[in-house]
């Protein structure tokens, strides 16, 4: 909550800055400048490019660490002046109270300190106040020297439903049980101890039917709160969604209890039996039950964050996958009964065909004729590499493929169709191909994933992408934020060519919308390819503030000022030609590359002449050397296949080639060219310790490993890729 006195807000601007410059380990000023930006409106791509010297150079991911943590942050003070007021209106905000409130560093913290106050339904506890019973709580907690019964006599209503003593201390112990299972200390130093020594365990539920024993290795489970896996709390929410499991925290009962008996102590002989009764009931009723349940929140949250972050990972690997320029594609969606169907598409993603279909599988079995028209399609169009899809048929689609192309010269290569489906029947696919049916339109969209990833794939929504581990259990709002925030880094990590871009991929660009980015394609059909990006300013909608984020991400190649074609942002374009001039060069010069590496030696004087920062100046000179270079090209080209490989082909001790297609906790999962991908557990990842598999390897690696097993029966393969690096050391 912002107030309007603006000393107030300076101060918890402060505040805040102070908190994130901790926790993130920035400096002070670094902190105040970011958040500023931020503030200000500023995109994440455009602070990590061309704010560096006010950020201190934190790249993308930092920021939107930084900008995450000021959001929970400014929710806690929103939530912490909420309760403030809240308490204040019931009369019931003490010194203490509020100082314990404005110390809360944690939402739990405060959530813990509101409980009591926290308007609720009729409790026992309140209907034994009601009766007037509150005062014979109190005494229970400072005994006097008379007997409890003897005390709870006076407290005898029949009118208010206190007929007997027995009544009265049964009431009392009520208002002590909430009383206690609501204290703040109590409840966050149980939940400490919880976190530490609590269990996690999971049994199989009684007549649960799990015929493909999916959950098998959690009927009988149990393992420490503080050591479990995510993936393997995940795997136990799931099956308890799906009535498989039933799951459980093991809280350490005894320690609690004593942190209750230690609060609460008494000892006097009758009121102690009293206090403890009292407690043992607000522990099994209500601490408990709060405690499991908050256990569990915070390890699924955890569970679900970690799940979120390798999603991103292998979603930012798929989107950064090499681009095969310049090929001829047949695209191939497998399928059994429908066909298989076919596409070509020229070097530019165009088709060069009317999507036709072939039926070489059951129950058709036309292989002979499908393989003659393929092999005339790959002759008539020049086909250069096949894309085949890796759904249902692909395998068998595969050998069909392999035979065809055989003394052509063409390649072909799996491709992850996830998504496929799901484009083709969107508005973006309808407005590309208005003329086509959905699945023409999904086997142009396997065919085009070869010659640009990033450009096909922004088609699509990331979470129909399927590069992580229980991804529809996870909260759909945070994987949706985070994974839109990897496609916005990058596409604006490569760059954008304006003149080519559709809609759907310009709509990533930092600063622009769905409705700009319309209006640019617009723009570009009616009033022809864009000369320099100054002309972004003509679009419709397109404002300076909107310019200030695009323009350095949007390339112009061949166009009007060479500088168009580079990551140089326009405001930088005057001190650009200075240091040209300066060094005697122009953007055209021969020796440029040579010139510049030897003016990196004199940066420092060079930007305090140019009047720009060092980072900048090191981006300007990277630019000129390199420009329109696209930071894909840096990478290793997709494992393209011949012949195919089946099953029965592997042996243990075999070494292959093979393309990672997901990374997850335990390991990474590789297409070696049989039906299934193979896994690679964590502790074959490398020749030294893997805590992170993400640490070594990410989806779209062209990897070596060697055969460790092969399990027919469940056509499941064992890798190592530990055994090849410790062979090529030797």
């Amino acid at each position: 909550m912002w107030h309007a006195n603006g000393m107030t807000k300076h101060i918890e601007d402060a505040s805040l800055s102070q908190a994130l410059a901790k926790d993130l380990g920035l400096s002070l000023p670094q902190a105040e400048k970011t958040i500023a930006l931020l503030d200000e409106g500023n995109t994440i791509p455009f602070l990590a490019r061309y704010r560096k010297e006010a950020t201190g150079g934190l790249d993308e991911g930092q920021l939107r660490a930084l900008q995450e943590a000021l959001s929970r942050l400014r929710a806690l003070e929103e939530r912490r002046a909420t309760i403030l007021a809240s308490l204040a209106e019931q009369g019931v905000l003490s010194d203490e109270l509020r100082r314990k409130v404005q110390s809360a560093d944690k939402l739990t913290t405060l959530e813990d300190l509101y409980l009591p106050y926290r308007p609720k339904r009729r409790t026992r506890a309140m209907i034994a106040k009601e009766r007037g019973l509150a005062p014979l709580a109190e005494l229970m907690k400072r005994p006097p020297a008379e007997s409890p019964l003897a005390a709870a006599r006076r407290f005898v209503a029949p009118d208010q439903e206190v007929p007997s003593p027995e009544d009265a201390l049964a009431g009392a112990r009520d208002i002590l049980a909430e009383e206690a299972a609501e204290d703040a200390d109590l409840r966050g130093r149980a939940r400490r101890v919880t976190l530490t020594e609590g269990l996690l365990s999971a049994k199989k539920a009684p007549k649960a039917e799990d015929p493909q024993g999916k959950y098998a290795q959690y009927y009988a489970f149990s393992e420490a709160v503080a050591k479990v896996q995510p993936h393997r709390v995940l795997a136990c929410d799931r099956g308890e969604a799906e009535n498989v499991l039933k799951v459980s925290v093991e809280l350490p009962d005894a320690r609690i209890l004593a942190f209750m008996q230690e609060r609460w102590s008494v000892r006097a002989e009758g009121w102690r039996a009293e206090v403890e009764t009292a407690l043992a009931d607000a522990y099994k009723r209500l601490l408990a039950p709060a405690l499991e349940r908050d256990v569990r929140a915070a390890l699924t949250e955890k569970a679900q964050a970690h799940a979120i972050t390798v999603f991103a990972a292998n979603l930012k690997s798929l989107l950064l996958q090499p681009p095969l320029r310049g090929q001829v594609v047949l695209g191939v969606d497998p399928g059994y009964r429908t066909g298989c169907k076919v596409v070509v598409v020229d070097p530019t993603g165009t088709p060069l065909m009317p999507g036709i279909a072939i039926y070489p599988h059951e129950p058709q079995r036309q292989r002979q004729e499908a393989i003659a028209t393929l092999r005339a399609l790959i002759a008539k169009h020049g086909v250069t590499v096949v894309a085949i899809g890796n759904g249902t048929a692909s395998r068998e689609t595969e050998q069909l493929v392999a035979e065809a192309i055989r003394d052509t010269g063409a390649r072909y290569l799996m491709v992850s169709e996830a998504g496929a489906s799901v484009y083709s029947a969107s508005e973006v696919a309808r407005e590309e191909f208005p003329d086509l049916d959905a699945t023409q339109r999904g086997t142009i969209s396997i065919a085009r994933r070869l010659q640009d990833p990033l450009a096909e794939l922004v088609k699509i929504d990331p979470q129909a992408i399927g590069v992580g581990l229980y991804q529809h259990d996870l909260n759909e709002k945070a994987l949706g934020s985070a994974l839109a925030g990897v496609v916005e880094d990058a596409v604006n990590h490569v760059g954008v060519d304006l003149n080519t871009a559709s809609a759907a991929l310009l709509t990533h660009v930092a600063g622009l919308n769905k409705k700009v980015a319309a209006a640019i394609v617009q723009q570009r059909q009616s009033q022809g390819l864009f000369k320099r990006r100054a002309d972004l300013k003509k679009v419709k909608g397109l404002g300076d503030r909107t310019f200030e984020q695009c323009a350095g991400f949007l390339r112009i190649p061949g166009g009007e000022d060479p500088l168009d074609n580079t990551a140089i942002h326009p405001e930088s374009y005057k001190a650009t030609r200075q240091l040209l001039e300066t060094l005697g060069l122009s953007a055209a010069s021969k020796d440029l590359g040579t010139r510049l590496t030897a003016a990196r030696t004199d940066a420092p004087r060079l930007a305090s002449a140019l009047g720009i920062g060092e980072p900048t100046l090191r981006d300007i000179l990277s630019n000129l050397e390199k420009p329109g270079r696209d930071p894909r090209e840096d990478l290793p080209l997709p494992h393209l296949r011949q012949d195919v490989l089946k099953l029965e082909d592997l042996k243990p001790g075999m070494r292959l080639m093979g393309t990672v297609r997901n990374v997850v906790d335990f390991g990474a999962f590789v297409d070696i060219g049989v039906k299934n991908d193979g896994l690679v557990h964590v502790s074959e990842l490398s020749d030294r310790f893997v805590r992170n598999p993400l640490e070594v390897v990410g989806v779209g690696d062209v990897v070596e490993v060697e055969v460790l097993d092969i399990d027919r029966q469940r056509a499941r393969v064992s890798l190592s890729r530990k055994r090849v690096l410790i062979g090529s050391a030797t």
